[in-house]
């Protein structure tokens, strides 16, 4: 069911129906533009503000994401808008769940997505449904006394109980590293606070938990274990499993180095995955839309450990499906916003593998953009591979650098027949491209610094 139009009725028949993104990312406006032509029955129109770049990122002061939806409710009401969607963890996924709610329209229901959203209540939900598959863990405020509040062994990771993009998400070793990780300055204090400022105004009347959305959660630490994604959607009711992605990262770090698609465990063992995943998702109540499971899979003891859901899709990872399965996560999230019962491929795309490379840099380098001459060698050479660039100014670079301990400057996403072609074709890419500023034949490989974790 779908709000009434109150235009002129002489100009709503001129006026195609809206799809609308909100928070669209880079990788979203990529895979928008290639559906632009087959669903030219629609216009897409974007809303959101980009949270990373100045000045944009100064309505995180003032933002509200009940006023947002209110405002675009009225913006739009002369116009029928037949699909609302979005895959962007922080304020997209929760401002799609209330707008497609107030239109009448197919949505993720909004307590499964605050459920999801919310760390530690997810937690206690599946430590009572699927215990084995859930770590220690344990609430606190960052300015708590930690001695106290602590109730589980060290070494723990740390992360906020609603966050987004891995930010202060650590490793704590004892109390002291933890005691340092929790000093923040006065203005990361403001910028903590509004970046989950609208998801707790939403929470707080809808969500019965005794650790709010300004707190952290402590979980023991799983060690050695291989990181995977579940994707998958919901329809009806009934959950469904796309597939599953290897999530690697950089050496000795638990900062993303790429996401491989298809996974390189073996068959048995991602079913194994899948199954948890599926309960795991049932479990918050989750009926419609697409999701993200984070796993942890111990191969010497099987284990399979929780990590969280996240009730969107994995953007990032929309044309790694394209291009193994033949359609786009984005194609499906369509399908999904629009009411249509969804299908999807298994192994009909061009290659056998894919993946997201995640460039990070460790120290304070400035990483810069390939030259012209560069980029159009990657084009012309390997005209599927996309590059992205993230670069980040001293401010931006500064802050991430000292929450997550990395800053990521770009992506690249390319395929090959299979693993082994697709490693190749990426160290080619990477003895070609030069984010330092300098002259390759000088510059350290990049495909040399990374080629032993492979």
């Amino acid at each position: 069911m779908r709000t009434p139009s109150v235009a002129h009725p002489s100009l709503t028949g001129l006026m195609k129906p809206i799809i609308l993104v909100v928070f669209a990312q880079e990788y979203d406006d990529l895979a928008i533009a290639s559906l632009e032509a087959t669903y030219d029955d629609y216009e897409f129109v974007r809303e959101g503000f980009d949270l990373f770049t100045f000045p944009e990122n100064a309505r995180l002061l003032w933002f509200d994401a009940e006023r947002f939806v209110n405002r675009l409710q009225r913006k739009y009401r002369g116009r029928e808008i037949a699909a609302v969607t979005s895959t962007q963890e922080q304020f997209g996924a929760l401002t799609a769940s209330l707008l497609s709610a107030k239109l009448g329209l197919p949505g993720t229901p909004l307590l499964a997505l605050l459920t999801a959203q919310h760390k530690f209540l997810a937690r206690q939900i599946h430590k009572k449904l699927l215990p084995e598959h859930v770590p220690p863990f344990c609430g606190f405020r960052y300015d708590a006394d930690i001695s106290k509040a602590i109730t589980i062994d060290y070494p723990i990771f740390v992360k906020p109980v609603k966050a987004a993009f891995s930010v202060l998400a650590t490793r704590c070793n004892d109390e002291v590293v933890l005691g340092k990780h929790l000093k923040f300055r006065v203005w990361e204090k403001i910028i903590i606070k509004r970046l989950t400022s609208p998801f707790r105004r939403v929470s707080s009347r809808l969500l019965a938990c005794e650790i709010d959305a300004d707190c952290f959660i402590a979980e023991g630490c799983v060690e050695g274990a291989l990181q995977v994604c579940v994707d998958g959607y919901a329809h009806a009711g009934e959950v469904h499993v796309l597939g599953t992605v290897d999530s690697l990262m950089y050496p000795g770090t638990t900062s993303f180095m790429r996401f491989e698609y298809p996974s390189q465990l073996s068959a048995d063992h991602v079913a194994k995955l899948e199954s948890v995943a599926k309960r795991a998702v049932e479990a918050i109540g989750f009926t419609h839309g697409l999701f993200n499971v984070e796993l942890f899979f111990d191969a010497n003891t099987d284990r399979i450990t929780i990590i969280e859901i996240n009730p969107r899709m994995a953007g990032q990872f929309s044309d790694l499906y394209e291009r193994v399965d033949g359609k786009s996560l984005w194609a499906l999230e369509l399908d999904l916003a629009l009411g249509k019962t969804p299908t999807f491929p298994h192994r009909e795309g061009r290659f056998g593998s894919a993946a997201s490379f995640v460039f990070r840099e460790f120290a304070d380098a400035v990483k810069h953009a390939p030259p012209a001459d560069q980029q159009q060698w990657l084009a012309q050479t390997y005209p599927d591979a996309r590059l992205f660039l993230d670069l980040k100014h001293a401010t931006s670079r500064a802050r991430e650098t000292k929450w997550l301990g990395n800053y990521r400057y770009a992506l690249i996403h390319m395929g090959g027949k299979d693993h082994d072609d697709m490693m190749s074709r990426f160290g080619h890419v990477c003895e070609h491209l030069d984010f330092d500023g300098n002259t390759l034949p000088e510059a350290p490989s990049l495909w040399q610094i990374l080629r032993r974790s492979f």
